[in-house]
Protein backbone atom coordinates (compact mmCIF):
# COMPACT_ATOMS: atom_id res chain seq x y z
CA UNK A 1 0.00 0.00 0.00
CA UNK A 2 0.72 3.44 -0.85
CA UNK A 3 1.85 4.66 2.60
CA UNK A 4 1.30 9.06 1.49
CA UNK A 5 -2.13 8.26 0.51
CA UNK A 6 -4.47 8.13 3.15
CA UNK A 7 -6.46 4.89 4.16
CA UNK A 8 -9.65 4.47 5.25
CA UNK A 9 -11.07 0.91 6.89
CA UNK A 10 -14.39 -0.22 5.21
CA UNK A 11 -16.72 -3.08 6.41
CA UNK A 12 -18.03 -5.52 4.34
CA UNK A 13 -21.72 -6.40 6.72
CA UNK A 14 -22.89 -9.40 5.12
CA UNK A 15 -20.62 -10.02 2.06
CA UNK A 16 -19.06 -13.18 1.94
CA UNK A 17 -15.81 -15.12 0.55
CA UNK A 18 -16.49 -18.35 1.27
CA UNK A 19 -20.23 -18.64 1.03
CA UNK A 20 -21.47 -21.98 -0.96
CA UNK A 21 -24.03 -19.16 -2.95
CA UNK A 22 -21.96 -18.35 -5.54
CA UNK A 23 -24.53 -15.34 -5.95
CA UNK A 24 -23.41 -14.03 -2.45
CA UNK A 25 -19.57 -14.66 -3.31
CA UNK A 26 -20.15 -12.65 -6.73
CA UNK A 27 -21.63 -9.28 -4.35
CA UNK A 28 -18.54 -9.33 -2.31
CA UNK A 29 -16.01 -9.70 -5.10
CA UNK A 30 -18.24 -7.23 -7.22
CA UNK A 31 -18.19 -4.62 -3.69
CA UNK A 32 -14.63 -4.91 -3.26
CA UNK A 33 -13.66 -3.91 -7.50
CA UNK A 34 -16.60 -1.21 -7.12
CA UNK A 35 -14.86 0.51 -3.57
CA UNK A 36 -11.21 -0.11 -5.48
CA UNK A 37 -12.36 2.31 -8.03
CA UNK A 38 -13.63 4.89 -5.96
CA UNK A 39 -10.96 4.44 -3.68
CA UNK A 40 -8.68 5.09 -6.87
CA UNK A 41 -10.99 8.53 -7.91
CA UNK A 42 -10.63 9.47 -3.78
CA UNK A 43 -6.97 9.23 -3.79
CA UNK A 44 -7.38 7.25 -0.99
CA UNK A 45 -6.32 3.50 -0.37
CA UNK A 46 -9.02 0.88 1.02
CA UNK A 47 -8.76 -1.84 2.96
CA UNK A 48 -11.77 -4.51 4.23
CA UNK A 49 -13.05 -6.31 7.11
CA UNK A 50 -15.71 -8.94 5.90
CA UNK A 51 -18.68 -9.81 8.34
CA UNK A 52 -20.84 -12.32 7.59
CA UNK A 53 -21.85 -16.29 7.02
CA UNK A 54 -18.60 -18.65 6.53
CA UNK A 55 -19.37 -21.62 3.62
CA UNK A 56 -17.25 -24.04 2.75
CA UNK A 57 -15.74 -22.60 0.12
CA UNK A 58 -12.77 -20.43 0.09
CA UNK A 59 -12.12 -17.32 -2.73
CA UNK A 60 -10.85 -14.37 -0.86
CA UNK A 61 -8.84 -12.57 -3.14
CA UNK A 62 -4.94 -13.09 -2.46
CA UNK A 63 -2.72 -9.69 -2.25
CA UNK A 64 -5.44 -7.21 -1.61
CA UNK A 65 -6.06 -6.04 2.18
CA UNK A 66 -8.91 -7.96 2.79
CA UNK A 67 -9.80 -9.66 6.48
CA UNK A 68 -12.26 -11.67 7.92
CA UNK A 69 -13.54 -10.77 10.77
CA UNK A 70 -14.85 -13.60 13.75
CA UNK A 71 -18.73 -15.44 12.31
CA UNK A 72 -21.82 -13.60 13.70
CA UNK A 73 -23.65 -15.27 16.28
CA UNK A 74 -27.21 -13.90 17.20
CA UNK A 75 -27.04 -15.49 21.05
CA UNK A 76 -23.09 -13.59 21.42
CA UNK A 77 -24.88 -10.08 19.99
CA UNK A 78 -27.94 -10.40 22.47
CA UNK A 79 -25.64 -10.77 25.28
CA UNK A 80 -23.26 -8.39 24.28
CA UNK A 81 -20.25 -10.81 24.29
CA UNK A 82 -19.88 -10.91 20.45
CA UNK A 83 -16.84 -9.86 19.05
CA UNK A 84 -18.81 -7.70 16.58
CA UNK A 85 -18.83 -5.04 18.60
CA UNK A 86 -15.23 -4.41 19.16
CA UNK A 87 -14.10 -5.49 15.25
CA UNK A 88 -16.85 -2.87 14.03
CA UNK A 89 -15.18 -0.09 15.58
CA UNK A 90 -11.84 0.04 13.34
CA UNK A 91 -14.40 0.51 10.40
CA UNK A 92 -14.74 3.98 8.92
CA UNK A 93 -17.55 3.47 7.01
CA UNK A 94 -19.59 -0.31 6.36
CA UNK A 95 -20.96 -1.10 3.55
CA UNK A 96 -24.09 -3.58 4.44
CA UNK A 97 -25.27 -5.70 1.43
CA UNK A 98 -27.73 -7.79 3.13
CA UNK A 99 -26.59 -11.17 1.47
CA UNK A 100 -28.58 -9.64 -1.33
CA UNK A 101 -31.94 -10.20 -0.66
CA UNK A 102 -31.38 -11.39 3.45
CA UNK A 103 -32.92 -7.50 4.34
CA UNK A 104 -36.50 -9.13 5.03
CA UNK A 105 -38.94 -11.33 7.08
CA UNK A 106 -40.14 -13.57 4.55
CA UNK A 107 -36.79 -15.96 5.40
CA UNK A 108 -37.93 -16.35 9.12
CA UNK A 109 -37.86 -13.77 12.01
CA UNK A 110 -34.58 -15.88 13.24
CA UNK A 111 -32.53 -14.65 10.16
CA UNK A 112 -33.96 -11.25 10.49
CA UNK A 113 -33.31 -10.11 13.83
CA UNK A 114 -29.89 -10.60 13.07
CA UNK A 115 -29.34 -8.47 10.65
CA UNK A 116 -31.21 -6.00 11.86
CA UNK A 117 -28.98 -6.50 15.54
CA UNK A 118 -25.76 -6.01 13.64
CA UNK A 119 -27.45 -2.96 11.52
CA UNK A 120 -28.45 -0.93 15.22
CA UNK A 121 -24.79 -2.37 16.68
CA UNK A 122 -23.17 -0.08 13.79
CA UNK A 123 -25.27 2.81 14.24
CA UNK A 124 -24.87 2.77 17.66
CA UNK A 125 -21.63 2.96 17.28
CA UNK A 126 -21.84 6.14 14.99
CA UNK A 127 -20.29 4.76 12.11
CA UNK A 128 -21.61 5.68 8.57
CA UNK A 129 -24.00 2.80 7.40
CA UNK A 130 -24.80 2.54 3.88
CA UNK A 131 -27.42 -0.37 2.62
CA UNK A 132 -25.71 -1.10 -0.37
CA UNK A 133 -27.68 -1.88 -3.84
CA UNK A 134 -30.12 -5.22 -2.91
CA UNK A 135 -33.59 -6.28 -2.43
CA UNK A 136 -35.38 -4.33 0.33
CA UNK A 137 -37.91 -6.32 1.96
CA UNK A 138 -40.56 -7.61 2.36
CA UNK A 139 -41.70 -7.39 6.03
CA UNK A 140 -44.45 -8.74 6.36
CA UNK A 141 -44.26 -8.45 9.69
CA UNK A 142 -45.69 -4.96 12.00
CA UNK A 143 -42.81 -4.65 14.30
CA UNK A 144 -40.33 -5.80 11.34
CA UNK A 145 -41.41 -3.30 9.95
CA UNK A 146 -41.16 -0.50 11.85
CA UNK A 147 -37.61 -1.96 13.36
CA UNK A 148 -36.32 -1.92 9.24
CA UNK A 149 -38.08 1.64 8.80
CA UNK A 150 -36.19 3.06 11.95
CA UNK A 151 -32.66 1.67 10.87
CA UNK A 152 -32.75 2.82 7.33
CA UNK A 153 -34.07 6.50 8.70
CA UNK A 154 -30.59 6.72 9.98
CA UNK A 155 -28.54 5.28 7.22
CA UNK A 156 -26.19 7.31 5.05
CA UNK A 157 -28.30 5.78 2.02
CA UNK A 158 -30.07 2.64 1.02
CA UNK A 159 -29.70 1.47 -2.21
CA UNK A 160 -32.08 -0.56 -3.98
CA UNK A 161 -31.41 -2.85 -6.93
CA UNK A 162 -34.07 -2.90 -9.13
CA UNK A 163 -36.99 -0.47 -8.97
CA UNK A 164 -39.48 -2.56 -7.16
CA UNK A 165 -37.48 -1.88 -4.06
CA UNK A 166 -37.23 1.60 -4.78
CA UNK A 167 -41.12 1.68 -4.78
CA UNK A 168 -41.47 -0.16 -1.51
CA UNK A 169 -38.99 2.23 0.16
CA UNK A 170 -41.18 5.23 -0.55
CA UNK A 171 -44.65 3.07 0.07
CA UNK A 172 -42.48 2.79 3.76
CA UNK A 173 -41.42 6.35 4.11
CA UNK A 174 -37.99 6.46 3.21
CA UNK A 175 -37.60 8.57 0.38
CA UNK A 176 -34.89 11.65 1.49
CA UNK A 177 -31.59 9.22 1.09
CA UNK A 178 -33.11 6.58 -0.56
CA UNK A 179 -31.31 5.48 -4.07
CA UNK A 180 -31.88 3.29 -7.31
CA UNK A 181 -29.15 1.62 -8.78
CA UNK A 182 -28.58 -2.00 -9.69
CA UNK A 183 -26.79 -5.40 -8.68
CA UNK A 184 -23.61 -4.76 -7.81
CA UNK A 185 -22.55 -8.12 -9.71
CA UNK A 186 -22.66 -6.36 -12.82
CA UNK A 187 -19.16 -5.40 -12.44
CA UNK A 188 -17.90 -9.02 -11.74
CA UNK A 189 -14.71 -9.51 -12.85
CA UNK A 190 -14.14 -12.36 -15.46
CA UNK A 191 -12.30 -13.85 -17.82
CA UNK A 192 -12.90 -12.98 -21.53
CA UNK A 193 -13.21 -16.58 -23.14
CA UNK A 194 -11.17 -17.46 -26.51
CA UNK A 195 -13.49 -17.43 -30.00
CA UNK A 196 -14.37 -20.91 -31.22
CA UNK A 197 -14.63 -22.46 -34.19
CA UNK A 198 -17.84 -23.12 -35.73
CA UNK A 199 -19.55 -25.94 -33.83
CA UNK A 200 -22.54 -26.37 -32.16
CA UNK A 201 -24.74 -23.84 -29.98
CA UNK A 202 -23.69 -23.94 -26.45
CA UNK A 203 -26.59 -24.11 -24.18
CA UNK A 204 -26.52 -23.92 -20.38
CA UNK A 205 -29.24 -24.78 -18.22
CA UNK A 206 -28.86 -23.37 -14.26
CA UNK A 207 -30.61 -25.47 -12.21
CA UNK A 208 -31.64 -24.65 -9.21
CA UNK A 209 -31.46 -27.30 -6.42
CA UNK A 210 -33.79 -25.51 -3.72
CA UNK A 211 -36.52 -25.11 -6.22
CA UNK A 212 -35.95 -28.98 -8.04
CA UNK A 213 -36.30 -29.99 -4.12
CA UNK A 214 -39.51 -28.25 -3.46
CA UNK A 215 -37.64 -25.56 -1.38
CA UNK A 216 -36.58 -26.17 2.34
CA UNK A 217 -39.55 -27.76 3.31
CA UNK A 218 -40.17 -29.91 -0.15
CA UNK A 219 -43.48 -28.78 -0.70
CA UNK A 220 -43.37 -25.76 -3.10
CA UNK A 221 -42.41 -23.62 -0.26
CA UNK A 222 -42.09 -20.23 -3.34
CA UNK A 223 -45.35 -20.82 -4.26
CA UNK A 224 -44.38 -21.92 -8.01
CA UNK A 225 -47.17 -21.73 -10.64
CA UNK A 226 -45.08 -24.77 -12.16
CA UNK A 227 -43.75 -27.55 -12.16
CA UNK A 228 -40.27 -26.81 -11.74
CA UNK A 229 -38.37 -30.30 -12.64
CA UNK A 230 -40.77 -31.22 -15.12
CA UNK A 231 -39.99 -27.39 -16.98
CA UNK A 232 -36.50 -28.73 -16.87
CA UNK A 233 -36.83 -31.84 -18.07
CA UNK A 234 -38.88 -30.86 -21.22
CA UNK A 235 -36.71 -28.37 -21.81
CA UNK A 236 -33.79 -31.30 -21.93
CA UNK A 237 -35.88 -33.15 -23.63
CA UNK A 238 -36.53 -30.72 -26.41
CA UNK A 239 -32.74 -29.91 -26.61
CA UNK A 240 -31.21 -33.09 -26.21
CA UNK A 241 -32.94 -34.12 -29.68
CA UNK A 242 -30.98 -31.64 -31.47
CA UNK A 243 -27.62 -32.56 -32.66
CA UNK A 244 -27.00 -28.71 -33.81
CA UNK A 245 -26.90 -28.12 -29.43
CA UNK A 246 -24.41 -28.57 -27.18
CA UNK A 247 -26.17 -28.67 -23.41
CA UNK A 248 -24.72 -27.70 -20.41
CA UNK A 249 -25.83 -28.21 -17.11
CA UNK A 250 -24.69 -25.67 -14.87
CA UNK A 251 -24.49 -25.32 -10.61
CA UNK A 252 -24.31 -21.73 -8.73
CA UNK A 253 -24.50 -23.05 -5.36
CA UNK A 254 -22.44 -25.73 -4.62
CA UNK A 255 -23.42 -26.61 -0.41
CA UNK A 256 -21.78 -29.74 1.31
CA UNK A 257 -23.70 -29.02 4.36
CA UNK A 258 -27.38 -28.63 2.58
CA UNK A 259 -28.24 -30.80 0.23
CA UNK A 260 -31.41 -29.39 -0.61
CA UNK A 261 -29.87 -26.31 -1.86
CA UNK A 262 -27.24 -27.59 -3.37
CA UNK A 263 -27.59 -27.13 -7.64
CA UNK A 264 -25.28 -30.46 -8.01
CA UNK A 265 -27.58 -32.85 -6.47
CA UNK A 266 -30.38 -32.16 -8.98
CA UNK A 267 -27.84 -32.52 -11.80
CA UNK A 268 -26.74 -35.40 -10.61
CA UNK A 269 -30.28 -36.58 -11.36
CA UNK A 270 -30.86 -34.80 -14.62
CA UNK A 271 -26.93 -36.25 -15.80
CA UNK A 272 -28.32 -40.20 -15.23
CA UNK A 273 -31.19 -39.51 -17.15
CA UNK A 274 -30.06 -37.21 -19.78
CA UNK A 275 -26.72 -38.89 -20.66
CA UNK A 276 -25.79 -36.70 -23.44
CA UNK A 277 -25.97 -33.78 -21.32
CA UNK A 278 -22.42 -31.84 -20.33
CA UNK A 279 -22.13 -31.16 -16.71
CA UNK A 280 -20.11 -27.98 -15.56
CA UNK A 281 -17.41 -27.93 -13.50
CA UNK A 282 -17.99 -27.18 -9.78
CA UNK A 283 -16.50 -23.63 -9.83
CA UNK A 284 -13.90 -22.67 -7.04
CA UNK A 285 -15.18 -18.67 -7.45
CA UNK A 286 -17.55 -16.46 -8.56
CA UNK A 287 -15.42 -15.22 -11.20
CA UNK A 288 -14.54 -18.60 -12.52
CA UNK A 289 -18.25 -19.23 -12.69
CA UNK A 290 -19.06 -15.96 -14.70
CA UNK A 291 -15.85 -17.10 -17.04
CA UNK A 292 -17.59 -20.10 -18.32
CA UNK A 293 -21.27 -18.35 -18.60
CA UNK A 294 -19.98 -16.47 -20.96
CA UNK A 295 -17.99 -18.98 -23.38
CA UNK A 296 -21.81 -19.96 -23.99
CA UNK A 297 -24.57 -19.44 -26.30
CA UNK A 298 -27.44 -18.96 -24.07
CA UNK A 299 -27.88 -19.36 -20.60
CA UNK A 300 -31.58 -20.11 -18.84
CA UNK A 301 -31.60 -20.25 -15.09
CA UNK A 302 -32.95 -20.04 -11.68
CA UNK A 303 -30.05 -18.27 -9.63
CA UNK A 304 -30.35 -14.61 -10.28
CA UNK A 305 -26.89 -14.48 -9.98
CA UNK A 306 -26.03 -16.90 -12.59
CA UNK A 307 -28.19 -14.87 -15.09
CA UNK A 308 -26.32 -11.49 -14.09
CA UNK A 309 -23.32 -13.45 -14.89
CA UNK A 310 -24.44 -14.34 -18.47
CA UNK A 311 -26.33 -10.82 -18.77
CA UNK A 312 -23.11 -8.92 -17.91
CA UNK A 313 -21.15 -10.84 -20.43
CA UNK A 314 -23.12 -10.50 -23.20
CA UNK A 315 -24.72 -13.86 -23.18
CA UNK A 316 -28.69 -14.08 -24.15
CA UNK A 317 -30.28 -15.57 -20.90
CA UNK A 318 -33.79 -16.14 -20.29
CA UNK A 319 -34.07 -16.42 -16.60
CA UNK A 320 -37.07 -18.22 -14.80
CA UNK A 321 -38.53 -15.40 -11.85
CA UNK A 322 -39.85 -17.33 -8.49
CA UNK A 323 -39.26 -14.12 -6.33
CA UNK A 324 -39.89 -10.79 -7.17
CA UNK A 325 -36.03 -9.66 -7.05
CA UNK A 326 -35.84 -10.75 -10.95
CA UNK A 327 -38.73 -8.96 -12.30
CA UNK A 328 -37.71 -5.56 -10.69
CA UNK A 329 -33.97 -5.83 -11.38
CA UNK A 330 -34.45 -7.01 -15.48
CA UNK A 331 -37.12 -4.61 -15.65
CA UNK A 332 -34.78 -1.79 -14.62
CA UNK A 333 -32.59 -2.93 -17.14
CA UNK A 334 -35.60 -2.70 -19.95
CA UNK A 335 -35.18 -6.27 -20.26
CA UNK A 336 -38.72 -8.54 -20.87
CA UNK A 337 -37.22 -12.13 -22.03
CA UNK A 338 -38.32 -13.51 -18.39
CA UNK A 339 -39.73 -16.65 -18.00
CA UNK A 340 -42.59 -15.98 -14.38
CA UNK A 341 -42.73 -18.91 -12.47
CA UNK A 342 -45.21 -18.19 -9.81
CA UNK A 343 -47.59 -16.77 -12.87
CA UNK A 344 -47.31 -19.29 -15.22
CA UNK A 345 -47.38 -22.89 -15.74
CA UNK A 346 -44.90 -24.95 -17.21
CA UNK A 347 -45.53 -25.03 -20.57
CA UNK A 348 -46.05 -21.02 -20.94
CA UNK A 349 -42.36 -20.92 -19.32
CA UNK A 350 -41.03 -23.40 -21.28
CA UNK A 351 -42.06 -22.21 -24.57
CA UNK A 352 -40.48 -18.84 -23.54
CA UNK A 353 -37.22 -20.12 -22.67
CA UNK A 354 -37.01 -22.24 -25.99
CA UNK A 355 -37.74 -18.76 -27.97
CA UNK A 356 -35.33 -16.98 -26.19
CA UNK A 357 -32.91 -19.46 -27.61
CA UNK A 358 -34.28 -19.21 -31.14
CA UNK A 359 -33.76 -15.31 -31.22
CA UNK A 360 -30.93 -15.14 -29.08
CA UNK A 361 -29.51 -12.34 -31.39
CA UNK A 362 -32.76 -9.97 -30.47
CA UNK A 363 -31.43 -11.03 -26.46
CA UNK A 364 -28.09 -10.00 -27.43
CA UNK A 365 -29.09 -6.91 -28.66
CA UNK A 366 -31.50 -5.81 -25.37
CA UNK A 367 -28.78 -6.90 -23.63
CA UNK A 368 -26.15 -4.48 -25.32
CA UNK A 369 -29.14 -1.67 -24.18
CA UNK A 370 -29.43 -2.66 -20.77
CA UNK A 371 -26.00 -3.19 -19.91
CA UNK A 372 -25.39 0.14 -20.60
CA UNK A 373 -28.27 1.16 -18.27
CA UNK A 374 -26.63 -1.43 -15.32
CA UNK A 375 -23.38 0.79 -15.52
CA UNK A 376 -24.43 3.75 -15.55
CA UNK A 377 -26.96 2.98 -12.57
CA UNK A 378 -23.27 1.52 -10.96
CA UNK A 379 -21.53 4.52 -11.50
CA UNK A 380 -23.64 6.99 -9.46
CA UNK A 381 -23.30 4.23 -7.00
CA UNK A 382 -19.61 4.47 -7.42
CA UNK A 383 -19.94 8.45 -7.15
CA UNK A 384 -21.15 8.26 -3.79
CA UNK A 385 -18.53 6.43 -2.56
CA UNK A 386 -16.02 8.21 -3.70
CA UNK A 387 -17.78 11.44 -1.98
CA UNK A 388 -17.84 9.41 1.71
CA UNK A 389 -14.32 8.28 1.11
CA UNK A 390 -13.01 11.77 0.23
CA UNK A 391 -15.28 12.83 3.57
CA UNK A 392 -14.04 10.47 5.68
CA UNK A 393 -10.58 10.87 4.67
CA UNK A 394 -10.49 14.23 5.59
Amino acid sequence: MNSTMPTITIGLLWHSFSSDNLGVGALSESQVAICEAAAARAGVQARFVVFGTNGGRDYLPRGKPISEASPISFKQLLTGRSAFYKEIEDCDLVLDIGEGDSFADIYGMRRFRVHIATKLAVLHKRIPLVLAPQTIGPFEHWYARMLAVHVMRRCESVYARDGVSFEYLRSLGIRVNRREAIDVAFRLPYDMPSIREEGPARIGVNVSGLLFAGGYTGVNQFGLSLDYSEHVRTLLRHWTTDAAVEVWLVAHVLSDEMPNDDDRQAIKVLAKEFPTVRVAPSFASPSEAKSFIAGLDFLTGARMHACIAAFSAGVPVVPLAYSRKFNGLFASLGYGWLADAKKMDAKQATAIVIAGFDKRVELAQDIRVGRIEAERRLHLYEDELVTLFERIAR
